[in-house]
């Protein structure tokens, strides 16, 4: 695979409460990453970009919101995010590579 695109996989960090319990839990760091990429592109993007050892990857399709809008009912988009398990003692520093 080639370096552009492991490098474009990742398109941000997911930053909630629901993702910064699992990182403080679980050692999982939550990215919004590209519609096509698959665990394996995934695995390898990450740790391209950021020096560490992913142990684990799971991969989620968010479905758009239906939303109310002046001239009718529109819709977001879709997108994928994926929450991605480090090998205990490593983590990211999102503020040093994003």
């Amino acid at each position: 695979m080639s370096q552009e695109k492991l490098l474009t996989l990742i398109q941000r960090p997911v930053i909630t409460e629901k993702a910064a319990i699992a990182t403080e839990t679980a050692n999982q760091y939550v990215f919004r990453v590209a519609g096509d990429a698959t665990k394996p592109e995934i695995k390898a993007a990450v740790e391209a970009v950021f020096p560490v050892q992913v142990e684990s990857v799971r991969v989620l399709n968010v479905k758009g919101k239906t939303k109310r809008t002046r001239t009718g009912m529109g819709r977001r988009s879709d997108w994928k995010k994926a929450y991605v398990q480090l090998v205990s003692g490593q983590q990211i520093d999102y503020t040093d590579t994003l």
